[in-house]
């Protein structure tokens, strides 16, 4: 600490005189200031920006004259000449023509309009951002066209485009200032726990679609970049404090917090620092569906009940088999099996308002050094560091606590305009973190083992129809009895139960969810614009070292770390054909390639064309491919969820998991041993189909037995075909694409299940075990060999009302083109609604000073479909609204919301809380 101490009064001290003062101001056509407007010296790095004020000082080394450029976005370009020293200019900025003009960076890895751009791009800029009628800038997404934002909890959303998508979604990508925001142990991110605050947002783009070309296997369905405020250009100290209330039927109105502050100075032209905090707390939307999970008529009072967000019922066992077992051992009289039904009983569960406290809680800071060692010259050094601290629900297979989860990121990076080389880490720990179901299942054995309590059920349930009870009588007397010595929630028994089972990371008797795993990661760009004349070209690479490290609770990795590594090169090329002052044909060029250490390398080609028209029509077209690696799971996840056992399918990964079975008494009559050992092996060498063991039960007909033995998962791949239209006609601006992708090898998990002895499809001894309930249940990653599509479209449409009034809105359908029936064992995990509806309507400058913003969205019914859980998601209809007031003279905005102001309560995912009402008041000051 020391050493950075004095490296940063060094850095502090270096370049501190300054010869030259320029003094201004940037204002609007009416008069009104300009914030946050970038003034930079004309071919230099060197510059600011205005104040709330629309005030500006430049200081610099370079001597008059020179010329200053001066952009803001949604504002015309202005430029200015200095003379002399001290000089005070005005700039007068007048407005643009329409959002198109915003200039995006992620389509094509250099700057282009919005217009001109080759793919699809949403853009959410500081105007924007400020407008938003969401809480917070992430949330504001959720109103851009095409995208899909499913709630995990209060603060975990996650994003999605065009479909196939789950909360575990490894097929978006998300960068912020170039770092991969997913977190090592779950390849995705857990929303913005790790991201940036909202007083430092520059901007956010959104691609959706493959991205594969420019970024990689993992932009396969779309990606987000999220570019922070550069302490070269945004200076001084910014603050957001928000302060409201959740409203849910099931939690009640309970407070809300969020807090943000961002301080940056530059110090000379040649270096600049920053610091950022951010503070979030509330009480998470509680889940507390009671509805079975596999069929809605059952209820609490159904033998084998599961309800979705009741955990501890999801052990059930077949009593017969359990008579069968103690009449052997001489528990039973001989005979007594007879008076048993064949039905499966599961145990009495624990609501999950019970394993958790809906704490949810987000801490993050970050800082920076950046370095300009040349005048003149956009050449720049800079060392990033992130921490993020916080509790949230996530639902994957289960449901998870995620609590006191850190994440960490260190970047250095070296760019200048035409190049950049950047290096980081990614490390998490999962601090308290555990899964819920397991609690609900491990208090439930913490005071009976699920032997004695099967056993206990079974034997009453004999001894009460011996007696004369009838079925039912004899099954309530049953689970009385076997309930006995219940923990009850709030008791002692049960509060010390619960302080044990998650502080205790093996899931045969505790919850914990352990992991310190972390990635390596760099990549480089080379743009040779200014070397080349005929053609933009530019060349790139990446590499990324994966080492994880979950002490055998997700993963195989029960005696070591597992390391292992991929890279991938590009290039582009972008040629601007102009045929005269009106028509201008934009094609670009793109390939990358990638390899990862377990599969061979893959091309990734993206061909595209741009034909703009009297700079307010553009039609474009397009063609590319990507391709996704298995991910860390799909390749080494080796857990216990409970209903099943996932495995993943690296070469080396099935035979590193192995557990111990025990053999049902009619097994052993067969000549079985009472405890079998197998690996995961048997997932994919050994298996039957999940849906054709469901129709024996039913048929009892060995012949519908299907033999499963999935194929070791591989990349998937994807083509898209995407065509559209921007273009402004007087008032209305119009954006529209189309689009349709079709899928190879896609990644999925198939459920399978082995019998623990017999050979599938030997028409005998694995019937037998089938039929004796023998068998385990696995969850395998492996590839469709099916046909799986999809396509759809959006329109987005934008216009000035009533002078200077904003309406705008949008439409977009999707729709995949997958047999389920013929492949009933299959999930794509479409999940996502095929008739989406938002519009807005607002003015920024109702009067002076005052603005206001409304948002719509609908969204059809769908049909969700996880790991967790299958079911429908009713379509929904939410309203958010916001006003704002902006006081100059203190640099200061208020703002007044709601989100989900109706009050009528949705959710998004199978399995979660119902979204309720959020309502704040904001105070934002010298936010840009």
């Amino acid at each position: 600490m020391r050493r950075i101490f004095l490296f940063s009064l060094l850095m502090l001290g270096m370049g501190a005189y300054s010869q030259t003062i320029v003094n201004g101001n940037v204002a609007d056509e009416n008069g009104q200031p300009v914030p946050g407007a970038n003034v930079v010296i004309v071919g230099k790095a060197i510059g600011t920006t205005s104040d709330f004020d629309g005030n500006f000082v430049l200081e610099t080394s370079e001597v008059p004259p020179f010329q200053l450029r001066i952009t803001s976005i949604g504002y015309s370009e202005a430029t200015a000449e200095v003379t002399t020293n001290n000089q005070t200019i005005s700039v007068i900025l007048g407005e643009a023509q329409t959002f198109l003009d915003e200039v995006v960076i992620s389509a094509s890895r250099t700057p282009e309009r919005i217009f001109e751009s080759p793919v699809t791009v949403e853009r959410l800029g500081l105007e924007a951002i400020k407008n938003t009628t969401a809480a917070d800038f992430y949330g504001g997404l959720e109103n851009l066209k095409g995208v899909d934002i499913n709630t995990n909890s209060l603060t975990f959303k996650s994003i999605n485009t065009r479909g196939f998508a789950t909360f575990a979604n490894t097929r978006f990508m998300q960068l912020v200032d170039g770092m991969d925001n997913s977190t090592p142990a779950l390849n995705f991110p857990i929303g913005n726990l790790v991201g940036l605050i909202e007083p430092d947002v520059q901007s956010v783009e959104l691609l959706p679609g493959a991205s594969s070309a420019l970024y990689g296997a993992n932009a396969f369905n779309g990606i987000l970049f999220m570019r922070s405020k550069s302490p070269f250009d945004y200076q001084g100290i910014s603050v957001s404090v928000k302060q409201g209330i959740t409203s849910q039927e099931a939690a009640g109105d309970n407070s809300y917090t969020d807090f943000g502050i961002r301080a940056a100075y530059k110090f000379s032209d040649k270096f600049a620092a920053k610091v950022n905090f951010g503070y979030l707390k509330g009480t998470d939307w509680a889940a507390t569906s009671e509805v079975d999970k596999f069929d809605p008529t059952r209820t609490r009072a159904d033998l084998d009940y599961d309800g979705i967000n009741v955990y501890g019922d999801e052990v059930s066992a077949n009593i017969k088999s359990v008579a069968v077992t103690l009449e052997g051992l001489g528990i039973l009289p001989d005979g007594a099996n007879a008076l048993v039904p064949a039905v499966d009983v599961s145990r009495t569960g624990y609501n999950e308002r019970d394993l958790t406290n809906y704490n949810a809680e987000s801490i993050k800071a970050d800082w920076g050094l950046f370095y300009r060692p040349i005048d003149g010259n956009s050449l720049e050094l800079s060392y990033v560091g992130k921490v993020g601290t916080g509790s949230t629900i996530y639902q994957g297979t289960n449901r998870y606590n995620i609590n006191g989860f850190f994440q960490e990121q260190h970047k250095l990076e070296i760019r200048n305009d035409n190049f950049f080389l950047r290096g980081y880490l990614v490390a998490d720990k999962a601090g308290d973190s555990y899964d819920m179901v397991f609690t609900g299942i491990n208090i439930n054995r913490r005071w009976k083992d699920d032997q004695t309590w099967f056993g206990e059920y079974t034997g009453t349930y004999v001894q009460a129809t011996l007696g004369g009870a009838t079925d039912a009588q004899a099954h309530a007397a049953a689970r009385e009895q076997a309930e006995s010595g219940r923990f009850l929630p709030g008791s002692p028994e049960f509060q010390n139960a619960f302080d044990n089972v998650i502080k205790n990371p093996d899931l045969n008797s505790g919850s914990q969810f352990k992991d310190a795993s972390k990635y390596y990661h760099s990549d480089a760009n080379y743009n040779f614009s200014h070397l080349i004349d005929f053609a933009d070209i530019q060349v790139g690479g990446s590499f990324r070292q994966y080492s994880l490290n979950s002490s055998g609770t997700i993963y195989t990795d029960f005696d070591a770390p597992i390391n292992y590594s991929e890279f991938g090169i590009y290039t582009q090329i972008q040629k601007n054909l102009e045929f005269n002052e009106s028509m201008n044909l934009k094609l670009t060029g793109s390939i990358r390639y990638d390899k990862s250490e377990f599969f061979d390398g893959f091309f990734s080609p993206r061909l595209s064309a741009g034909l703009t028209i009297n700079r307010e029509h553009n039609v474009r077209a397009s063609v590319q491919t990507g391709f996704r690696n298995p991910t860390t799971q799909d390749l080494f996840i080796g857990l216990d969820a409970g209903r099943a056992i996932l495995i993943g399918s690296a070469p080396d990964n099935l035979g590193r998991y192995s557990r111990d079975f025990d053999v049902s008494g009619s097994g052993q009559d067969l000549g079985q041993p009472s405890t079998i050992t197998q690996t995961g092996a048997v997932a994919y060498n050994n298996s039957y189909s999940s849906s054709s063991v469901l129709t024996f039960a039913e048929t009892g007909n060995p012949a519908d037995l299907r033999i499963a033995n999935p194929e070791l998962v591989k990349p998937e791949q994807v083509t898209s075909f995407e065509i559209g239209y921007r273009g402004k006609l007087e008032n209305l601006v119009i954006d529209f694409s189309t689009y349709y992708n079709r899928y190879k090898d896609f990644i999925s998990q198939e459920t399978v299940i082995a019998p623990y002895y017999g050979t599938v499809g030997d028409g005998s001894l694995s019937v037998a075990a089938i039929a004796n309930g023998d068998r385990q249940i696995w969850g395998a990653y492996t590839n469709s060999d099916v046909d799986i599509s999809s396509y759809g479209a959006s329109l987005g449409l934008s216009l000035k009302i009533l002078g200077n009034y904003d309406l705008g809105g949008s439409y977009t359908f999707t729709r995949q083109d997958f047999d389920q029936e013929a492949n009933p064992d299959f999930m794509s995990n479409f999940n996502t609604p095929e008739h989406k509806f938002k519009a807005s309507f607002g003015n920024t400058d109702l009067f002076e000073n005052f603005g206001f913003n409304i948002a719509y969205r609908f969204s059809d019914d769908y049909f969700w479909e996880a790991t967790f859980g299958n079911g429908v998601v009713p379509e929904f209809h939410v309203l958010d609204a916001q006003f704002n007031y902006r006081v100059p003279s203190i640099k200061s905005t208020f703002k007044v919301g709601g989100n989900n102001i109706l009050g009528k309560e949705y959710f998004t995912a199978f399995g979660t809380g119902f979204i309720g009402s959020i309502y704040y008041v904001s105070w934002s000051i010298n936010t840009l």
